[in-house]
């Protein structure tokens, strides 16, 4: 078993508040998720509220896009905490952080983090390619479709 943590940040030029709605509502993801364009077919599942804490998204899709869910479980002004299942095309739970802070000239850093432990055949190919390696680029391409889709 390995700890692992992705961490990547951006400095958007938007309120945290018009941040936040693109965050906590999974609807909205569609607009930034760096994993839309996997599966032009994937099918998509939305529960629980429509945003906030118990908001809940389930997506199923081809070998790329795996399956899923996730779950809002706390939303505070500056931050939201989201728990990640992967069903396939591996089994992992991770914990997902999102930070919006203030900056001294209106903009808002948002940072995009994810941690959890990996497991059998994942702990052994994390000996060989980093978590951070294998979705820091994910993360960078989804805060620049985020930056973009909140600074429109």
């Amino acid at each position: 078993m390995a700890d692992f943590e992705v961490v990547r940040r951006i400095v958007i030029s938007a309120d945290p508040a018009r941040i936040h709605a693109l965050i906590d509502n999974f609807r909205e993801w569609t607009k930034w998720s760096p994993w839309e364009d996997l599966d032009p077919q994937l099918q998509r599942t939305y529960s629980g509220p429509e945003s906030g804490v118990g908001a809940h998204y389930a997506w199923s899709g081809n070998r790329k896009a795996g399956a899923g869910n996730m779950e809002i479980v706390s939303d505070a002004e500056g931050e939201l905490g989201v728990r990640l299942e992967f069903l396939k095309p591996f089994k992992a739970t991770n914990h997902v952080d999102f930070e919006l802070n203030p900056t001294e000239s209106g903009a808002t850093e948002v940072v995009w983090r994810m941690t959890g432990q990996q497991h059998g055949l994942m702990a052994l190919l994390g000996k060989v390619i980093s978590m951070d390696r294998l979705v820091g680029k994910d993360f960078e391409k989804g805060l620049t479709r985020m930056k973009a889709a909140a600074e429109a």
